[in-house]
């Protein structure tokens, strides 16, 4: 859409046309949702950053009425919703790790002579191991959970989070710290 021969509409122009016609969204849809994207990927996981990205145009798109041109353009309104969707985000896995972490172990089912005694830990620990992810910043966890769940090295880890492999071990180990701290070695130890 433009407004002339190689003119492109502007923010304030196409805020208030689709607030009349709201098929007129699309294209902020397609002016920003890489960017909207790439934002929450850097502070987040890629299959979370995919699905706050499409629910930051949905909530613009729900409250497309509401935009007031004269306050601003709409990448930074686009931008400050999804800033709010990923802390609420954020919030959703921290009370998940505090939930996790007030579950007991659950009883050992009769007649499991098999299991392997790793796996008789991992489920005593995990309450245990869920309250002390807990305790870690934001960006510890990110770290360690890329290296023990994903099984990245220090380069793929600050690729991924788009830091420094140095940052990656300097977290890593206060992590570690961390963790040592709150976590009971009796119990893992047996």
């Amino acid at each position: 859409m433009t407004a002339g021969v190689g003119e492109q509409v502007t923010d304030a122009e196409l805020a208030a046309r689709f607030v009349r016609d709201p098929e007129l969204f699309t294209l902020v849809h397609d002016r920003y949702f890489r960017d909207i994207y790439l934002y929450v990927a850097g502070r987040l996981d890629a299959q979370a950053a995919e699905d706050i990205a499409a629910d930051t145009f949905l909530t613009a798109f729900s409250g497309r009425d509401r935009f007031d041109p004269e306050r601003g353009s709409l990448r930074p309104w686009l931008y400050g919703i999804a800033t709010n969707l990923v802390a609420r985000h954020q919030r959703k896995e921290a009370r998940h790790y505090r939930a996790l972490a007030r579950l007991g172990p659950e009883p050992d089912a009769e007649g499991h002579e098999n299991r392997v005694v790793t796996s008789v830990t991992a489920q005593r620990m995990q309450p245990q191991l869920a309250k002390a992810l807990a305790t870690l910043s934001r960006g510890e966890r990110d770290v360690v959970l890329l290296v023990a769940l994903g099984q990245l090295s220090y380069d793929e880890v600050a690729e991924a989070l788009g830091i420094s492999p140095g940052t990656v071990g300097s977290r890593l180990s206060r992590a570690r710290t961390k963790l040592h701290d709150v976590i009971d070695q009796e119990a893992v130890n047996g």
